[in-house]
C-alpha cells in the first residue's frame, strides 16, 4: 500500500500513514510503553506475526502512532497506541475492520470514535509482575496437556473443543485444578513473547460451583511462576469492577500499570452517520449501541 500524507494546518503536523511489516521500527515504538503494549510486542514474534496487519503514522520520519489488527473471527482484536491524529488517520486509511475488539488508552477513544461507533464497557486494569515482586502460592496446580483440551473447553463453556485448539496448550502454559476428576478451574496464556521475554496471562476461569476457594489465585500463580522462568515481566488484564480478582492478583504480587479501555467497535457507515450526526450534535452525551 502506498503511503498517504496528511497535513494538519492547525498544528503544522504532516503525517505519513502507511502499512508496514518492519518489525524493528514497530518494536522500537511499542517498547516506549512495554507493559501496555505487551500483547502487540508478543505479536511481533515469528509464530504470531503472519496473523497481524500493522499501520503506522510518521511525523518528520518518526513513528508517532501504531495500529495493530489481529486476524481471526470477528470481532478481531484491534490495538491502538500513540498520537491521536495518527491513530485516526491509520484507522481511516490503512486498518479498517468492520467490527473489532478495541484495546486503547482512554485518551485515544475520541480519535477512534471518528471512525467507529463504540459499545459501552468498564475500564480495564493492566497489571504486571516480575520475579522480584512475585509472591508464589504454596499449593500445587496441575500442568494441563494438549489431550485435556476437551475438559478445558467444557470448563470455558465453549461447547466444542475446536474453538480453543490443542495448540493453545501445546504452545502456551495452562494449569488447572481438578475436584473428583473434574476440571473446575484453569488459567493459561494469551500469548508468550519468547524473544521479548514477555508473557500474557489469560483465560482464567473457575466453575461457579467452586468459586471463593482461591482456585483463580492458585492457577494464575502457577502459570505466572512458569512464565517467570523465561520472561522478565508477566502481564494480565482484569475488569476494574472486579474487586475479588484484583485482590487475588495483588496477593500474587501483581501491580497496576495503567487503566485502559476494551470496547466492541463498529465501523461507521456513511449513510447511517449522515442521518444521525445532526442529532449527536444536539445530544452529545447520548449513548450509541
Amino acid at each position: 500500500m502506498a503511503a498517504i500524507t496528511r497535513t494538519g494546518a492547525a498544528n503544522s503536523q504532516t503525517l505519513e500513514v502507511r502499512a508496514t511489516r518492519d518489525r524493528e521500527s514497530l518494536r522500537g515504538f511499542l517498547e516506549q510503553d512495554r507493559l501496555f503494549a505487551a500483547y502487540a510486542i508478543c505479536d511481533l514474534e515469528e509464530r504470531e506475526f503472519p496473523r497481524t496487519r500493522w499501520g503506522i503514522a510518521m511525523d518528520r520520519g518518526q513513528v508517532v502512532a501504531v495500529v495493530l489488527e489481529y486476524s481471526g473471527l470477528s470481532p478481531q482484536p484491534l490495538f491502538v497506541m500513540g498520537d491521536d491524529e495518527g491513530v485516526a488517520a491509520i484507522l481511516e486509511d490503512v486498518i479498517h475492520p468492520r467490527t473489532a475488539y478495541l484495546a486503547a488508552l482512554t485518551h485515544s477513544l475520541p480519535a477512534v470514535e471518528r471512525v467507529y461507533r463504540m459499545e459501552a464497557g468498564p475500564p480495564m486494569v493492566r497489571m504486571w509482575v516480575d520475579r522480584a515482586k512475585f509472591l508464589p502460592v504454596p499449593q500445587i496446580a496441575t500442568r494441563l496437556m494438549p489431550a485435556e483440551i476437551g475438559d478445558l473447553n467444557r470448563l470455558y463453556d465453549l461447547g466444542f473443543s475446536a474453538w480453543l485448539p490443542a495448540d493453545a496448550i501445546r504452545h502456551g502454559v495452562y494449569y488447572g485444578v481438578r475436584v473428583e476428576g473434574r476440571l473446575v478451574a484453569a488459567a493459561g496464556t494469551h500469548v508468550i513473547g519468547r524473544d521479548a521475554r514477555l508473557g500474557v496471562v489469560g483465560n482464567v476461569m473457575t466453575h461457579r460451583e467452586h468459586r471463593s476457594q482461591g482456585f483463580a489465585k492458585l492457577t494464575t500463580g502457577a502459570v505466572t511462576a512458569e512464565l517467570l522462568r523465561t520472561c522478565d515481566q508477566v502481564v494480565l488484564n482484569v475488569r476494574s469492577d472486579n474487586p475479588p480478582a484484583l485482590a487475588a492478583y495483588r496477593a500474587l504480587g501483581y501491580q497496576e500499570h495503567v487503566r485502559f479501555e476494551e470496547r466492541i467497535v463498529h465501523r461507521r457507515g456513511a449513510l447511517w452517520d449522515s442521518i444521525t450526526l445532526p442529532f449527536r450534535r444536539w445530544f452529545p452525551h447520548s449513548k450509541e449501541s
